[in-house]
């Protein structure tokens, strides 16, 4: 049974309505659980082989999002907050990167313990950090993209609340 605050927590996720909400929200809990935070990093959409769902470039200030993966979850999640439950845990997942935090495993484990102190054990994205995206989304083991495109898409007002300066 999910606990008061993690039932507003999810209430929170089922809300997000686009990547600064979501990424404020990832800061948010980051910094509560872990006690760490960084500032100034960009998002960026691009559509890279299938098996891969994200990446931080090791001393960028940028994420890097695999927009294939994003449009395909977005087809077949069931709701939005599926759709924003997998937003969700790959940011979490990419910005624990960004903190200098190398080790893959270190991060999943990382961003599983997140997502289940945050959502408990049972929520959408709990289960994606527990795994991968897979085991919630079948369909996605049958995508076949195995190459990085050139285009890119910059997110506006992205990690904005870091933003002090003119824009």
């Amino acid at each position: 049974m999910p606990t008061e605050q993690q039932l507003q927590f999810r209430e929170r996720i089922a809300n997000l309505k686009d990547f600064n909400e979501a990424f404020e929200l990832v800061k948010s809990v980051v910094l509560q659980k872990f006690r760490m935070h960084r500032a100034g990093l960009s998002l960026i959409l691009q559509m890279m082989p299938s098996n891969l769902g994200a990446y931080h470039m090791l001393g960028s200030n940028a994420i890097v999002m695999n927009s294939y993966l994003l449009a395909a979850v977005k087809k077949i999640a069931c709701s939005t907050e599926e759709y924003n439950s997998y937003m969700f845990m790959v940011l979490a997942h990419e910005y624990l990167h960004s903190l200098g935090i190398v080790d893959e495993n270190t991060v999943r484990q990382m961003t599983f313990e997140l997502c289940k102190w945050m959502l408990g054990d049972d929520h959408t994205a709990t289960k994606m950090a527990k795994e991968d995206p897979s085991t919630i989304y079948p369909e996605l083991r049958s995508l076949v993209q195995s190459q990085f495109s050139s285009d890119f898409q910059v997110v506006r007002n992205f990690d904005r609340s870091n933003q002090t300066y003119i824009q």
